[in-house]
């Protein structure tokens, strides 16, 4: 299902983000393994809090992985490079987002991790 503008509260804002594409459970299974860094941000969603890894195999791009409370409030984030074997969150979380780094993404990209703590050629072109 897709998300025209998933909100996110971040310190004392609130961050709009687009082309967001909520996953079902077979979804969740795949992520952004095999899809290109030009995908749809991909919003997990569990029933209850959970603190479970992520991986990076077969994606062939970095991301950024943004962990959610139940109301959308940022918990943390970490810039995930290709074929890392496990991210694990500090906190449980509740919804999980997967932003492609690319030139569409840089906006909020930049918010958390800052652009001069990116190397933009490489990573998002």
């Amino acid at each position: 299902m897709e998300i025209d503008k998933f909100k996110i509260r971040y310190k004392t804002k609130i961050i709009e983000i687009n082309n967001v594409k909520k996953l079902s459970n077979i979804g969740k299974i795949t992520g952004l393994m095999f899809k290109s860094k030009k995908t749809a941000n991909l919003l997990f969603e569990f029933k209850k809090d959970v603190r479970i890894s992520i991986h990076s195999f077969f994606v062939f791009f970095p991301f950024l992985a943004i962990w959610l409370d139940k109301d959308n409030a940022f918990l943390e984030y970490k810039l995930v490079t290709s074929f890392t074997p496990s991210i694990i969150p500090k906190n449980k979380f509740r919804k999980l987002l997967e932003v492609p780094l690319n030139n569409k993404n840089m906006e909020i990209i930049s918010l958390f991790v800052g652009r001069k703590h990116l190397n933009i050629k490489s990573s998002i072109n």
